[in-house]
């Protein structure tokens, strides 16, 4: 069974999931293992099917666990590991030098620029680049994230004329839906309601998603089910994250679901949540997490 017969099954569950009263792992199961009417199994049907039910609870266990480790995660070596440790380094140098808002939106190329220039962060090396190429170029789909890349070249930019800074946010949004969206919720919700999270170009998600791979032994696998890999962030094109103010880092676990913010949008219907429980595109549940 490939993973992209995997993937389509796992989907059409999830669709189905909501006519039931529960979410829960046997009924999903139940779903994807009911023979058709007036049909009767063949021999290779009869063998396929405890290897999809095995490969969808393994599955559902990664997205409800993102934070545990599974025997195939994708793991760098330790050659690798040092050149991922040199470059959240430098990324990290690179963000202080320009401040959070300005690294949000800085393009590849005009990284690497500022970098070579200040002796604080230093050039990046030829193995720094090669180690940037792979894993922009690697497919998403081998650490177990299944959505559509979004910022198609390594050099994407993201022009200054389409976006906007948010007041009191330090966030950047694009002119047109996400600022119409985000200016809604805001009329509704009042103060209770921030933007935690506006833009992210290639940079700031290289760095997000690196340090996450940093922090857990250079595991890829583990990181995508947080963060989407570098090109694939749905931030690069108009998603954004939200929060109830004074939460702090609450507004990135499901205490944000406690919050008033949450149960307001939730009520009046403002919004789609791009990672909703059970997602099939191998990431966390991310209610605070909006949709274009």
């Amino acid at each position: 069974m490939t993973r992209r017969s995997f993937i389509k099954m796992t989907a059409i569950a999830l669709l189905l999931a909501p006519a039931f009263p529960l979410r829960a792992e046997e009924e999903l199961l139940s779903i994807t293992a009911q023979p058709k009417e007036n049909h009767l199994p063949d021999n290779n049907e009869q063998s396929v099917r405890p290897i999809a039910d095995d490969r969808l609870k393994d599955y559902l266990l990664k997205v409800r666990n993102p934070d545990t480790l599974h025997p195939d995660d994708i793991v760098l070596d330790n050659a690798e590991q040092q050149l991922l440790r040199a470059v959240v380094d430098k990324l990290a140098r690179l963000c202080q030098t320009v401040g959070d808002g300005n690294f949000s939106t800085l393009g590849f190329n005009e990284a690497l620029i500022i970098a070579g220039r200040q002796p604080s962060i230093g050039s990046f090396s030829k193995a720094e680049l090669a180690f940037f190429e792979m894993i922009y170029s690697r497919d998403a789909g081998d650490y177990g994230f299944f959505g559509t890349k979004q910022a198609v070249a390594l050099l994407h930019v993201i022009a200054a004329q389409e976006i906007v800074k948010i007041p009191q946010s330090g966030n950047y949004l694009f002119k047109g839906e996400s600022l119409e969206k985000y200016t809604r919720i805001k009329n509704n919700l009042g103060d209770d309601v921030i933007l935690t999270s506006g833009i992210r170009g290639i940079v700031k998600q290289f760095h997000l998603f690196l340090s996450k791979a940093q922090r857990h032994a250079g595991n890829l696998s583990l990181a995508s089910r947080s963060l989407a890999p570098p090109g694939y962030s749905y931030h690069a094109t108009g998603d954004f994250d939200i929060g109830q103010k004074g939460l702090g880092e609450g507004n990135f676990s499901e205490l944000f679901t406690t919050t008033t913010v949450y149960k307001r949008l939730a009520q009046e219907g403002f919004v789609d949540y791009r990672y909703w429980r059970d997602n099939p595109l191998g990431v966390r549940y991310e209610p605070w997490h909006v949709k274009l």
